[in-house]
């Protein structure tokens, strides 16, 4: 009986070993998508103390990497009667953790994007404001103003791109399985 247990614990490991390996192609830390993966093979939410424990890593760590995983979308703090200790959860849903992590990803761009841009636009305006432009400057603020538009309809295309996952819209252009013939 021993001998199953470990051969069940090794392949669990090996599975734990490959989210992580996935995650880290996502460009997500593999130590994110190791604690993902034990806890989506616990199949139960787990304390910090239950995470340290399991991985080697200091409460300190784990709470860095549980914090991470929360900010992604694909952990989240949970509650249960009788428990004083904070418990985190996984989604069990791989579609759904695809899309929590392209999505964060994308999210955090668009919000650097568009706090560029209003930089970029006020530095244009106060140079225009203040500054007697020649023609040739005007032209090449027109230029910039018009590279920025570019910019501007590409980061709303990932928005809106971002918002087509996580609506599940995807799913009725992209099926989760394909019928078999």
């Amino acid at each position: 009986m021993a001998n199953k247990e470990g051969k069940l614990d090794e392949i669990k490991d090996q599975f734990i070993e490959k989210i992580a390996d996935n995650m880290h192609s996502f460009g997500v830390a593999t130590s994110v998508g190791r604690v993902l993966g034990i806890i989506y093979m616990h199949g139960a939410p787990m304390t910090l103390d239950e995470l340290s424990a399991e991985t080697g890593m200091s409460k300190t760590r784990m709470s860095q990497v549980v914090r991470e995983m929360m900010e992604l979308n694909i952990a989240e703090k949970v509650f249960k009667k009788g428990v004083r200790k904070d418990l985190y959860q996984v989604e069990q849903d791989y579609f759904q953790t695809f899309i929590s992590l392209f999505t964060s990803n994308w999210q955090k761009a668009i919000s650097k994007s568009r706090n560029f841009e209003n930089r970029l636009y006020r530095q244009l305006d106060n140079l225009q404001q203040k500054d007697k432009l020649t023609d040739e400057d005007e032209a090449a603020v027109n230029e910039i103003l018009e590279e920025i538009h570019e910019w501007t309809s590409y980061y709303d295309w990932i928005r809106r791109l971002t918002e087509f996952f996580e609506s599940g819209e995807i799913f009725k252009h992209v099926p989760r399985t394909v019928e078999k013939e």
